[in-house]
């Protein structure tokens, strides 16, 4: 309770700010109303208005709620209405991209780590990588598909968000190996091991909480990547696409609902490499 204390303080807070924002946003339509029907509006008859607006500016959190249980709970999951379902497409995306960034990082960390001119030449390029905005590399990465011939959307929002994942895992994986200190090396040379062993039995082992450490960001930055790489493909599927849906119809709850469903799709992914991590520490015999 003590560690939970806190949290639910700042969210309260922060669902305090929400509705005086929405009062604040939406009283602009109250009044224009008013002002069109030739009548006044008291300050304690606006606000119950701002709060169930069929498309506010701001949707109040009651709303939001409301739309969000509907579209999880209020549709069959195989409907195009569900945001289980398009929470699902996202989510096989998510996967994709996690995959190719979690080898394409570890495997160049391992090849910076082991040759001194990977790491003068390759490390720079992969930090100014970073610096390019994803939103505009992800219509270039599209049209380049496409000119190579490969159909659907999958590769493509996979490759967006591997883009996204990789750099994080790279950099602590890097650290990690590189963690073990000069005694442990000598120790171990000591016992004959060659570099192989070295890798298996203490710079793998040593980089596991770095790694772990990555992954938390890596599979939050592959789901923005991929939710990125749904808005420039024309997708109909996806939590990417729904909020693009609600934005171009002027559907705001829809695009709110979206935005919530992708902020709890996240949380469950960081709390299952939680779990991964657990797993796995149990196994090396860490506590």
């Amino acid at each position: 309770m003590k560690r939970a204390l806190p949290v639910l303080t700042v969210l309260c807070g922060l669902v305090v700010i929400w509705y005086l924002a929405a009062v604040w946003m939406n009283s602009t339509w109250v009044y224009d109303q008013a002002g069109r029907a030739g009548t006044t509006v008291s300050f304690g008859e606006m606000v119950p208005q701002t709060m169930n607006q069929d498309r506010p500016l701001l949707p109040p959190p009651h709303q939001v709620g409301v739309e969000l249980w509907k579209g999880l709970f209020g549709q069959a999951v195989t409907s195009k209405r569900s945001l289980v379902y398009h929470g699902f497409v996202t989510f096989k995306g998510t996967m994709m991209g996690f995959g190719l960034g979690i080898a394409f990082g570890v495997l160049l960390a391992m090849s910076i780590v082991r040759f001194r001119v990977m790491d003068m030449s390759v490390m720079p390029w992969a930090i100014i990588s970073q610096t390019v905005p994803i939103v505009a590399l992800a219509p270039m990465i599209i049209t380049l598909s496409s000119q190579l011939g490969l159909e659907g959307r999958d590769l493509p929002k996979a490759i967006i968000a591997a883009y996204l994942s990789f750099f994080p895992v790279l950099v602590s994986m890097v650290k990690g190996l590189r963690s073990p200190d000069q005694m442990q090396l000598d120790l171990l040379k000591t016992y004959g091991a060659g570099e192989g062993a070295t890798f298996l039995k203490l710079r793998l082992p040593a980089s596991m909480p770095y790694f772990f450490a990555s992954l938390k960001v890596a599979v939050a930055a592959s789901l923005v990547g991929t939710i990125v790489g749904e808005l420039p493909t024309g997708a109909i599927e996806g939590l990417g696409a729904r909020m693009l849906i609600g934005s171009q119809f002027g559907e705001p709850l829809i695009m709110w609902s979206a935005l919530f469903a992708a902020a709890i799709l996240a949380g469950l992914l960081i709390v299952a490499v939680g779990v991964a991590e657990r797993i796995a520490r149990r196994r090396m015999g860490a506590v």
